[in-house]
């Protein structure tokens, strides 16, 4: 196991290349278990996450191809092999097979998910959902099976808006008898990229990124070629990256509609964001001005950016407040934060910053993906040398972030965990 270690301090400055979505690729992988001959998705980032999936297809048969930022999936002699157990307790996203091969083999059993731990986050929309599309449905011993005779379209109704459920749902819609309408659907750039790699693959789905998608269901879906969304969470963090440390650094390969609630914050604050077709640019401001800040969702304050974003916080002149209305359990970073002199107390679904503390380098640990997201912002403005462990949550999202870092100026390495650091983990 490795640390990160950062010097803080260092200004920022130059182009950083923004990788594919995360959120997009951990449902495109998926999918294409519904084609019947080879999918190649490109622009993916290089993330633990790919990898994984692309070792789950290959367990249930499939044979993968990975060049780079390329993959190339062979679905043709998947079959519906169990999977209750193993790589699919990894990563939350592991979800998405449930859908995927309800749809192409009418049956799945699927363990039940891991990744960051945020809290209760039910897939109870989800199995709504496949049983409303005909499918039983039960929980024995940690896994999840599902079995269907057919299914057949049907009209769902959300009772919350998930990302995660409107994706599954559309994966085992596709290949279902009959239409089927979502309301009540989550409208994120990442449904209308799996949306669009489905309807390549010869799907019929109309209303993608409005709240109600309407999807005919269609016997066979063939192979195609996709590229991936710019990830706009990697974008945002590296533009509050760029926002507490930046001289002058600009980012490459985005969309900025994606991030106008950052944008409109970020500004807010006294930060000068300009927008280009595919480039934002920023540079940081001395006299940082407090805001409050809800996490909503799409098109509102997206949950992934609140903790990086309260990092950036603690520097402004002021208080803020941060408030997550999606996640109840996403802020767990900020008794790190206090261990590096942040002055934040957390009051139910909110966090309280008192702006201005100086940040020192201590030692830290990140208990989730934007957890550590949120220590590396504050590892660059502390003073002296920050050591962040659990660095594995961060390789599950962010693809090559110390290169990336490094290319703007900071000092960022890795070491690996000596023996006594290895022991008082195991007992923390």
């Amino acid at each position: 196991m490795e640390k990160l270690l950062i010097e803080g301090g260092h200004p920022l400055e130059g182009t950083v290349q923004i990788s594919g979505a995360k959120n997009s690729a951990v449902a495109l992988i998926p999918a294409a278990i519904l084609a019947d001959s080879p999918v190649t998705i490109d622009n993916l980032p290089d993330i633990s996450d790919v990898a994984t999936l692309a070792e789950l297809l290959e367990e249930i048969g499939g044979r993968t191809e990975l060049d780079n930022d390329t993959l190339v999936i062979h679905p043709e002699e998947m079959f519906a092999m169990p999977l209750p157990n193993g790589r699919v307790k990894k990563l939350r996203a592991s979800y998405y097979m449930m859908g995927a091969m309800l749809g192409k083999f009418k049956k799945a059993v699927i363990g039940l998910p891991g990744g960051c731990n945020l809290g209760p986050r039910p897939i109870d929309q989800h199995i709504k959902g496949f049983e409303a599309l005909g499918a039983k449905v039960t929980n024995e011993q940690g896994a999840i099976y599902l079995q269907a005779d057919e299914l057949i379209g049907a009209r769902i109704y959300l009772d919350v808006v998930s990302v995660g459920a409107t994706i599954n749902i559309m994966l085992a819609a596709v290949r279902a008898k009959g239409r089927t309408i979502i309301e009540n659907a989550a409208k994120e750039p990442e449904i209308i990229d799996v949306a669009t790699l489905l309807s390549s693959m010869g799907a019929k789905i109309k209303g993608a990124g409005t709240n109600v998608i309407r999807i005919e269901g269609t016997e066979h879906l063939h192979g195609c070629r996709h590229s991936i969304i710019p990830d706009r969470i990697e974008a945002g963090t590296f533009m509050i990256l760029g926002a507490a440390m930046g001289q002058s650094v600009l980012i490459d390969n985005v969309i900025p509609d994606h991030l106008e609630s950052l944008t409109a914050k970020l500004r807010e604050m006294g930060i000068m964001v300009e927008e280009a077709d595919d480039q934002i640019f920023l540079r940081t401001s001395e006299n940082l001005r407090p805001v409050d800040v809800k996490t909503l969702v799409y098109p509102g304050f997206p949950t992934d950016l609140q903790q990086p974003f309260t990092s950036l916080l603690t520097q402004a002149h002021g208080s803020s407040m941060v408030t997550d209305t999606i996640y109840n359990a996403r802020f767990k970073h900020i008794d790190e934060l206090r261990r590096m002199g942040a002055n934040i107390k957390v009051e139910g679904r909110s966090a309280l910053i008192n702006g201005g503390a100086k940040l020192q380098g201590a030692k830290v640990r990140a208990s989730d993906l934007r957890a550590g997201a949120s220590l590396v912002v504050a590892g660059l403005m502390a003073k002296g040398v920050t050591e962040i462990t659990g660095v594995e949550h961060i390789d599950r999202g962010y693809s090559s972030l110390e290169s990336k870092l490094k290319g703007l100026g900071a000092k960022i390495w890795r070491e690996k965990l000596s023996e006594k650091e290895l022991a008082e983990l195991k007992n923390s």
